[in-house]
């Protein structure tokens, strides 16, 4: 059942349009993450899902009810938030400054009663800041700052959260902790809305995805039914190097020119020699690699051959003819030491034929470098 959604959404400043046609349904308990390249208007759509900048067209709604017809204090028991913007507040502990979640349930003198405390202390325990309580707010680092941020989004007891770029000034264990946090939350009902500039966490942490690139959305929908090889690229536009779906990382691109190094690789061994190789921006070939192999990821980013075979069956005489061909045009083979079975055994005749012809062998790049000066 739809809980969260957007009809025909356009948002942008001062009446011109930077985004149109959003259109969002999320039922309630959902993730979602706004992914895109920078100034692709992902912060200027949270905001105007967030009311604090007035949507040019369309309308957003919480459970039925359209946002912009809530009054603030309704809005506030509904939604909470955590922006990029930066507060300022002088003389305030952690725990008085995620106290402020709890304001749309005090009363007007802001009185804080035994379950707020409560709240804010549980709200705190949970971004594991408990024992910043009592610390000055404003002698935090930036990512302790964020973590208290969310423990006051925490606090308002939201139906839905909206977050932008909540992992900022995180370091990878707070990455994953604020998630599973947030994950937590989606659990318990919440409905979770955010901007990530990491896709891979993205990816993993996310119900649906939003991409946002031009003056549309360019695709929304579960991670799994819109992502594709070469979609990041193309939201993106990244030109010098690659994303890898299935590992959810970046490579960087790969050498220009005829292979000059043949790698006989497989089990992931030939991964570091693959990366090595790039960074010294030397072209390589790859070979014999099982198509499930986990080298065969990054063999076919960062190289323009390689050789390959299906996965579970013994490697053919073709793929052997194949990669012995470009082997032998190479000046070098780089043997990763991948063990030998039953499947894969052309791989060890490979590096016997590079001896017969005299083709160098060397057990690593640091070896083929230092040899070669």
């Amino acid at each position: 059942m739809t809980y969260f959604k957007t009809e025909d959404l356009a948002v942008g400043y001062n009446g011109s349009v930077l985004i149109r046609d959003i259109n969002i349904s999320l039922e309630r308990g959902s993730i979602l993450t706004l992914i895109g390249p920078n100034g692709a208007g992902k912060s200027t759509v949270l905001k105007s899902v967030a009311r604090q900048l007035s949507a040019i067209g369309g309308a957003v709604y919480i459970n039925g009810r359209e946002v912009s017809k809530m009054t603030t204090r309704e809005l506030s028991r509904e939604m909470s938030v955590v922006l990029t913007d930066r507060i300022r507040p002088e003389l305030m502990t952690c725990a008085e400054v995620a106290a402020t979640g709890r304001y749309p349930y005090t009363d007007m003198f802001g009185r804080l009663t035994d379950k707020d405390r409560a709240a804010v202390s549980d709200a705190l325990s949970k971004v594991g800041a408990a024992g910043l309580a009592d610390t000055e707010f404003t002698s935090l680092s930036d990512g302790q700052k964020q973590r208290i941020m969310l423990a006051r989004a925490i606090c308002q007891e939201p139906k839905v959260m909206v977050l932008d770029e909540p992992t900022a000034y995180l370091d990878i264990r707070h990455k994953t902790e604020l998630l599973e946090v947030l994950r937590d939350m989606a659990k318990s009902g919440v409905t979770v809305i955010m901007s990530l500039h990491e896709i891979d966490l993205a990816v993993k942490a996310s119900d649906y995805l939003l991409c946002l690139k031009g003056e549309t959305v360019e695709a929304f929908g579960r991670p799994e039914d819109i992502l594709s090889d070469g979609v990041i690229e193309r939201l993106y536009g990244l030109e010098k190097g690659s994303y890898d779906l299935m590992f959810g990382s970046v490579e960087l691109k790969r050498p220009e020119g005829k292979p000059r190094v043949f790698v006989v690789c497989g089990a992931g061994r030939g991964i570091p020699v693959f990366r090595a190789l790039q960074k010294s921006g030397v072209p390589f070939a790859a070979g014999i690699l099982f198509e499930n192999d986990v080298d065969m990821q990054a063999a076919k980013r960062l190289s323009r051959c390689v050789i390959s075979v299906p996965a579970f069956e013994p490697m053919s005489d073709a793929a052997f003819s194949a990669a012995a061909d470009a082997m032998t045009k190479c000046e070098a083979v780089i043997d990763a030491g991948t063990p030998v079975g039953t499947l894969n055994m052309k791989n060890a005749r490979l590096l016997e034929l590079a001896r017969d012809r005299g083709i160098p062998v060397y057990n690593g790049t640091d070896e083929l470098f230092g040899k070669d000066g």
